[in-house]
């Protein structure tokens, strides 16, 4: 079965936070999708963290050669498509991107954001949800 995964589980994962493993678990035996955006919210959550000080580029550097080992496939998503689900449910398209995936695909999307939990349900999409 196929899962859409977004940047804050991948996160999760490659930087060994709480919700690691639970996220693991949800993925396990899955086939996991994201749109090629996610290369890039890597890195800009990355950048993100150095601005705060929450992350050192070592530490980061070998977070990104955790990230090389899932086994991600990249699908495409329409753009139309992703700017009308950024308006109606107030997204970033970043996030927009990861619910046209799910629709597309006919899959739950795997996520640690609350709030693309609460646009996946409203568009009608299972969110995978981690406590």
């Amino acid at each position: 079965m196929k899962l859409v995964v977004d940047t804050s589980a991948i996160i999760a994962v490659i930087l060994g936070e709480d919700s690691r493993d639970q996220v693991v678990q949800a993925a396990e035996g899955m086939d996991l999708i994201a749109p090629a955006s996610l290369h890039w919210e890597v890195g800009n959550a990355f950048s993100a963290m150095f601005k705060r000080g929450r992350l050192s580029s070592s530490r980061a550097i070998e977070a990104t050669e955790r990230y090389q080992e899932i086994p991600v496939q990249f699908v495409e998503v329409g753009l139309s498509e992703a700017i009308r689900l950024s308006e109606e449910f107030g997204l970033y398209a970043y996030d927009a991107y990861m619910l046209v995936a799910a629709r597309r695909h006919r899959a739950p999307v795997l996520t640690l954001d609350g709030g693309l939990q609460d646009a996946a349900h409203q568009a009608g999409i299972d969110p995978i949800e981690i406590q």
